[in-house]
This record gives structure tokens, sequence and C-alpha cells, in this order.
């Protein structure tokens, strides 16, 4: 499991912005493009640098009616993700 006060970043080169062409979201990273579904892309935009995990989550939960615990797991399942892949740095 991640440690929840980690502060998440996107690494060196990879960009998350709004495509458009193909009107989604999408995270871009050195030869890499990958099309986020709608729940990491509401986890993606708080992604700052700044906030921690357990921030992105309370921020979540308060938008969203889904238990703390829920809305946790799915945070650190993409973010673990996403780093495995190369595209966030925990």
């Amino acid at each position: 499991m991640i440690n929840t006060t980690i502060i998440p970043a996107f690494k060196r080169g990879v960009k998350f912005r709004f495509d458009a062409v193909r009107d989604a979201w999408v995270l871009l990273a050195p030869e890499k493009l990958f099309m986020p579904d709608e729940i990491a892309v509401e986890i993606l935009k708080l992604v700052d640098g700044a906030r921690s995990i357990d921030a992105i989550v309370d921020d979540l939960t308060a938008r969203f009616e889904a238990p703390r615990d829920v809305i946790g797991t799915d945070v650190a399942m993409i973010l673990d993700d996403l780093s495995s892949r190369g595209a966030i740095q925990l």
C-alpha cells in the first residue's frame, strides 16, 4: 500500500492536458500516450506536486458521494499504476 502522505508529481517530460483532437484528457510521456478514464482524470487534475495523496482523497471525498476508503483505494491504485509506467513520481 502507498504511503498516503507522499506528494505525487508528474515525472519530468510528462504532460497532462485536454486534447481537442481526441476530445479527451491525455497523459503524454516520452514516447507514450495514456488515455485515462474519468476517475483517473479527476485524480490527475489534483496532482500538482504540492498536494499529498491524503489531500487528494479528501478533495475527492468532498466532491463525490463515495466512502473515503473506496476513493482512497482508487487513488492509490491509479497513482501506483502510473508510477510503475513511468508517468508519476511517488
